[in-house]
């Protein structure tokens, strides 16, 4: 088939898929497309003008209409071999001749969108609906008027209570604290007004990405409201789109977006409103909930956000997050405390010339080049050394604390014991600081960081109880470990104060964790203190966690973090210490019935870091701050997918039992017919039970999931379990039960095909690498193989490269042409694609 009809084949489809009709034309002009359900007659279009998509040096390849009939998009198609960029300036003289403001340019691989009055072509992955294009027709942005927009200390405030100077409680000075407080007012410190600056003086260079490097506890949520009323109220942006990586993120985000900026702007969360997010200005969401089954190109249009800010950016160009990122046109705002500079002290030319595709990786890692910023210099940086001498922050008490295991498991030397091997021989085994609760295991040494926390932990300064606390462990069973040991001592110190309760484990494998987390920062996990009636503070004094309060945590009242741990990543470390820097003021009113009321103040100033295994001097003095960072492992996927692990024998029969009779049919491809009505049951099953529907509704899959498994799965009548599921919806591949879940709470309209899954992580590859158009063709054929052959993918990896002869999917030609590209496709399908979804 010639490339210039493998092309328009692909754009007809991508067309399609994006809502778009064709009308019919006569052979040799333009392809018209219309929205779909909108009908156009052949009289309207003659009102238009006869040949109205005639240029003089020939026809528009496709032309997109509106519900009127006028033209909405030019469309300018190249053969699959050309780069779409070729096409740009003969595209240009088309949309002004016919008035149209927005491009696509596209060979049927790679596609760019293209607003001719505001920047460059950007690229897409899908095309924009036509509701989409609408909504970017009707406004026209203007960078000079957010350049010129001057930003003031009150700049938050005006949109919270727009006549705050006339209140009264405002104009006198010995009420004004109170009024502050009172309606919660937020004014722009100096520094974060330097941040939004900082932006605008971007914009006027004409960047449209920027990163602001800003120490946890600094207000970066704040800043990011500023931004977004910036890019409102200029005109420069008619819907935001705010993304984090946390539940408890997305919820403390929409609820600090509330609370500044309600009066002028409608701010909602994706999942709580599916169906009329378009009537916000703001859409919050986790990346994970557009991730799965790549829905972000289901649910929105590449067009549809005109500024993405990304919540802790660090991490959210990683992998197949940065699709997301990249999947969206516009502005773009990184906001992190820890970014990942991929790129220090690394020669970009001398590794160009060794190992271009490993310094591609390292660029596209790279949270300074992602966001336009050159390496270590973000477009504005406020530390964590600014906030304490600026007096917003407070610094740690730091307690050094080793017992005689852990000093030995420090040392260079190791901790060495005698331990009996298999032929009953002793021999001496060593440990380091990094096989603690992995390797090797002591109770006595846990015993002893518990009881030394409970000696050392600053008091509240109001109840005199031990300040609320986060303990970081090893692992999930070391936490579990640890809150027991933490509550016995408890019980003995404290009786009858707690309840198993001081200490609460706060891991992803434990039941409404996320909930937990923000009950602790409201002050009401397992409800308040018992010491002081009245007193509002978390009767849980301590969560012990793993990895999930490290980032984006905000609790400010916490007095005391404890490493139970040896940590070796320096962002990691700077995460986990940020939890303690915010200052706060305790409060307690008390009411007296001949005096009145008595109110009692104690600020926060510092909290106590205890570290069990030297981490402090490890960042200290050992760390080589100036080392190349190394590039992350290639972890792979599990052989075993998603099947269960086998089950132990209980009970072994060994009775003879021979058969009996012999009866042999064969099942055709039509199935069984219960296997056929098997899913519609199990539909009706789940739609009827309140508790899964309850769990879907909040998100949480993950509890859904396991009720099913323990209260549906295989029990009689129906017997239901996944493979039977999956049997009767009869799809070419695996579906996971999550999928299941989504498609019969309609949150998803079907189960995408293998191929159209396939042709999803082809075009995920293309928008997070970039490849030249001239690779893309062979890139799509190895991607699509490799994933789907075994033998292939044996062949790659163990480099018998001439066994390629005999394989039907992809010879040695075809690798030669691939020329490069191989490691790095292979090296995304180990990172990120689930192999085991693409099983029939």
């Amino acid at each position: 088939m010639p490339k210039e009809a493998k092309a328009r084949i692909r754009i007809n489809k991508l067309l399609e898929e994006a809502g778009w009709r064709f009308f019919d034309t006569p052979e040799g002009k333009a392809n018209i497309c219309l929205e779909t359900n909108v009908k156009i007659t052949e009289q309207k279009l003659n009102e238009l003008g006869e040949d109205f998509e005639k240029i003089k040096s020939g026809y528009v390849d496709f032309l997109l209409l509106d519900e009127q009939g006028f033209p909405m998009v030019v469309l300018e198609a190249k053969k699959e071999g050309k780069n779409p960029l070729d096409g740009k300036e003969q595209a240009r003289k088309y949309a002004r001749a016919l008035n149209v403001r927005f491009i696509i340019l596209s060979n049927g691989n790679l596609h760019y969108f293209w607003d001719i009055e505001l920047g460059d072509p950007h690229i897409i992955t899908t095309f924009p609906t036509s509701n989409s294009i609408k909504y970017k027709k009707s406004f026209k942005p203007n960078p000079n008027n957010l350049v010129n927009e001057r930003i003031e200390a009150d700049y938050i405030v005006i949109s919270q209570k727009p006549d705050y100077k006339s209140d009264p409680s405002w104009i006198y000075e010995h009420t004004r604290s109170a009024f502050i407080e009172e309606n919660k007012l937020k004014f722009l410190r100096d520094y974060q007004i330097k941040a939004i600056t900082s932006l605008q003086d971007a914009v006027k260079d004409g960047k449209s990405r920027f990163l602001f490097e800003m120490a946890t506890g600094t207000g970066k949520t704040l800043v990011a409201a500023g931004v977004i009323k910036l890019f409102l109220r200029t005109g420069n942006a008619k819907r935001i789109l705010f993304l984090v990586d946390r539940l408890e993120l997305e919820d403390q985000a929409q609820k600090n977006f509330v609370r500044y900026l309600k009066n002028d702007y409608k701010s909602v969360i994706y999942k709580e409103n599916r169906d009329d997010w378009t009537k916000a200005e703001i859409v919050v969401t986790t990346v994970q909930s557009l991730l799965f089954n790549n829905k972000y190109k289901d649910l929105f249009s590449p067009t549809d956000f005109d500024l993405v800010i990304s919540d802790e950016a660090h991490r959210s160009i990683n992998g197949n997050s940065r699709a997301v990122f990249e999947y969206f046109t516009g502005y773009k705002l990184g906001l992190t405390a820890t970014p990942k500079d991929y790129l220090k002290k690394i020669d970009k030319e001398k590794l160009a010339e060794k190992d271009p595709r490993k310094l591609e990786r390292r660029q596209l890692l790279d949270t300074y080049e992602t966001f336009g910023c050159k390496s270590t210099n973000p477009t504005y940086r406020y530390t964590l050394l600014d906030g304490v001498r600026d007096g917003y922050l407070v610094n740690p008490i730091v307690l050094d604390a080793r017992t005689d295991i852990t000093t030995e498991l420090l040392s260079e030397k190791g901790y060495s014991i005698l331990v009996e091997n298999e032929e009953g021989e002793e021999e001496e085994k060593t440990y380091f600081q990094r096989d603690f609760e992995r390797k090797f295991y002591s109770e006595k040494t846990n015993i002893t960081l518990c009881k030394t926390f409970f000696e050392n932990a600053l008091k509240d300064p109001l109840t005199g109880e031990i300040g609320k606390s986060i303990v970081f462990c090893v692992s999930q069973k070391h936490a579990s470990k640890v809150t027991q040991i933490l509550n016995r001592f408890a019980h003995k110190l404290y009786p009858g104060k707690y309840n198993s309760d001081f200490a609460v484990q706060i891991t992803s494998n434990v039941a409404y964790a996320q909930q937990m987390t923000i009950n602790f920062a409201n002050n009401n996990l397992n409800g308040h203190t018992s010491f002081k009636e009245g007193y509002k503070s978390s009767k849980t004094r301590v969560c012990v966690t793993v990895g999930m309060m490290t980032t984006g945590y905000d609790c400010e009242d916490i007095l005391n973090l404890c490493l139970m741990r040896p940590i070796f990543s320096p962002s990691y470390f700077v995460q986990m210490k940020g939890r303690g820097t915010r200052k706060y003021e305790f409060v307690y009113t008390e009411r007296d019935g001949l005096s009145g009321i008595e109110k009692y103040t104690k600020r926060k100033k510092r909290f106590k870091l205890f570290d069990f295994f030297a981490n402090c001097e490890y960042f200290e003095e050992k760390f080589n701050y100036d080392e190349v960072i190394e590039l992350p492992p290639e972890t792979g996927k599990s052989k075993d997918g998603d099947f269960p692990p086998p089950i132990p024998k209980e009970y072994e029969s060994f009775i003879p039992d021979p058969i009996k009779g012999i009866a042999e049919t064969t099942i055709g491809l039509e199935g069984m017919k219960i296997d056929r009505k098997l899913f519609e049951r199990f539909e009706e099953t789940i739609k009827a039970n309140e508790y899964i529907k309850q769990k879907i509704d909040e998100g949480n899959f993950h509890e859904a999931e396991e009720h099913i498994k323990k209260t549906i799965f295989n029990k009689p009548e129906d017997y239901f379990n996944l493979e039977k599921l999956r049997k009767s919806i009869k799809l070419d591949r695996r579906l996971s039960l999550q999928e299941i879940l989504e498609k019969i709470f309609g949150k998803i309209k079907r189960f995408k095909t293998k191929d159209e899954l396939l042709e999803e992580e082809v075009n995920k590859f293309i928008s997070i690498y970039h490849p030249k158009n001239e690779f893309i063709h062979i890139i799509r054929q190895f991607i699509k193989a490799y994933i789907l052959d075994g033998e292939l993918r044996e062949i790659i990896d163990s480099k018998k490269f001439a066994n390629l002869a005999i394989n039907p999917r992809f010879n040695i030609e075809d690798l030669k042409e691939l020329d490069g590209w191989k490691d790095p496709i292979v090296e995304y399908i180990k990172d990120y694609v689930a192999l085991n979804t693409f099983a029939a």
